[in-house]
């Protein structure tokens, strides 16, 4: 046994489970120090974990390391994980701690709090995708269920309750993901999120005619049309709300590495919509909808990532243009009323985690490496604090 590696792991569970277990107590900027002790410089929070880990995936027959998925509970803690291996940091990224290595290869984690996580993952190179969860902040991991997960993404509101979402279907648990209830949607759906148990949106699609946002408040019992958008062939969306703060995001076609898409934004529960983004592109065609809209480009001017909303009032959209080899976020701090596309740093493809408005994380992946930002101003600016070379020599 790796000695050594355990009591990193256990150090970083114990900490930042500790100091998010107690209510109202925040979460310090950086560890105390006895006075006269020399505090460790914040560096990039390697410390040799990056060499320890690329050392393990080198060579002709490995995949190079990458990040699939970043999520924060705050600006200090946080995961990062990818294909075989999970990172961890409690101080803000001054130092990054293994938490897992092993047979996982991570598409999405899910933690609600520090300790207790779920993961949709695959074995190696296995098609699979199975539902796992821990109990120990993500250091071992155990399958829920005997067959693959039906799941393509998941979302826990506590330890017990949570949501799993296919394309055309929602479920239920509450019982940690041990057993799963159907929830009624609307015939045609594609894209459904619930807030809770008795609220919930759907995206629905009319074939030659476009899409209709709709919402229930019972559970999926009822349904009431919300939203509705123009588009000769719908083909799905994600609705993103919390709080007063409600985002319909409408994918139009996608072709040349380009894909059309719409964003409307609503502080009124879905009675109202403004339509924030129109884009349409070469390849993908016209953007949902009609009517002006307040940009004609998202993000990097590229294909729509995923979105994250702080609070009632602050939303960020990621976006990336493979073509222009260009990642950047959208933001807004009034619940859409005015949007802002910020400047866009190297990359591919992405994803993002703000746990306030304005400190944030981003995992990028690139041409010669996969890489770990952060940013204290919304978005405005990010600093790389890790990063993984995609090519091994």
């Amino acid at each position: 046994m790796n000695w050594t590696r355990t009591i990193k792991r256990m150090a970083f569970i114990i900490l930042s489970a500790g100091l998010l277990s107690f209510p109202g107590l925040a979460m310090p900027e950086a560890p105390a120090y006895a006075a006269g002790a020399a505090v460790p410089a914040c560096g990039s929070g390697d410390h040799g974990l990056l060499q320890e880990l690329q050392a393990k995936h080198s060579g002709a027959n490995t995949v190079p390391l990458g990040f699939t998925d970043i999520q924060f509970l705050s600006a200090d803690t946080g995961r990062a994980a990818g294909n075989g291996f999970m990172i961890g940091t409690s101080d803000g990224g001054c130092h990054f701690q293994e938490i897992y290595e092993g047979q996982w290869n991570f598409r999405q984690i899910d933690f609600p709090n520090n300790v207790k996580g779920w993961a949709l993952a695959t074995v190696k190179d296995e098609p699979e995708i199975k539902l796992i969860t821990t109990t120990d902040g993500g250091s071992s991991w155990k399958t829920l269920g005997t067959g693959g997960a039906v799941f393509e993404r998941i979302h826990f509101t506590d330890s017990k309750q949570g949501f799993g979402y296919s394309l055309t279907s929602a479920y239920y648990t509450k019982d940690g993901g041990l057993s799963w209830s159907k929830l009624t949607t609307p015939a045609n759906t594609r894209g459904a999120e619930f807030t809770n148990r008795n609220n919930g949106w759907a995206v629905v699609v009319v074939p030659g005619t476009g899409y209709q946002v709709m919402k229930t408040t019972d559970g999926g019992v009822n349904w009431k049309t919300s939203l509705k958008a123009s588009l000769d062939y719908p083909v799905g969306g994600r609705v993103y709300s919390q709080g007063s703060q409600t985002y319909a995001l409408l994918y139009g076609d996608t072709g040349m590495s380009q894909t059309s898409y719409s964003l409307y934004a609503s502080s009124t529960g879905g009675n109202k919509w403004e339509r924030v983004i129109a884009m349409d592109t070469a390849g993908g065609g016209p953007a949902p909808g009609s009517g002006p809209a307040q940009h004609k480009d998202g993000p990097a001017a590229g294909k729509p990532g995923n979105m994250q909303l702080v609070g009632n009032s602050a939303a960020f959209l990621l976006g990336y243009s493979p073509a222009g080899e260009e990642v950047a976020v959208g933001r807004s701090y009034n619940g859409g009323k005015k949007w802002t596309n910020l400047p866009p740093v190297p990359g591919y493809a992405g994803v993002i985690s703000f746990p306030d408005a304005k400190r944030g994380w981003m995992a990028v992946s690139g041409l010669k490496q996969s890489a770990l930002l952060t940013t204290t101003d919304g978005g405005a600016t990010w600093k790389q604090k890790f990063a993984f070379k995609e090519t091994q020599q």
